[in-house]
């Protein structure tokens, strides 16, 4: 198997298990934009349960954000010198790799 090869499939590994616990903060991000922005705007309906507000929402989304980015970037860091991919395929190729356990879900919920 080739070093390139390796890495790569590497890369997909470590994405895809990284996108597992990576729902958490897609889900925030979804709930944050459906509620207040997407809603403000009339493209969505929001919550008619909340009635927190968005101090509530950022206090967690933010934390729970900014951890994920950065054992996300930490982890691919490594990987992604040894993967010899130009960097312009090899980040948007690893957030869709990350992303495909939230899109499965999607798919069978």
């Amino acid at each position: 198997m080739g070093r390139m090869r390796k890495w790569s499939l590497a890369a997909v590994g470590v994405n895809l298990l990284l996108g597992i616990p990576g729902i958490v903060p897609v889900w925030l991000l979804w709930y944050f934009a459906a509620n207040w922005p997407l809603a403000a705007l009339g493209l969505t309906q929001g919550e008619p349960t909340e009635n927190d507000g968005v101090l509530p929402m950022l206090v967690v989304g933010v934390p729970v954000l900014s951890v994920f980015a950065l054992v996300w970037w930490l982890a691919n860091r490594p990987v992604r010198r040894r993967a010899e991919l130009a960097p312009r395929l090899y980040w948007p190729l690893s957030v869709l790799a990350t992303l495909v356990p939230t899109f499965v879900l999607m798919a069978v919920l």
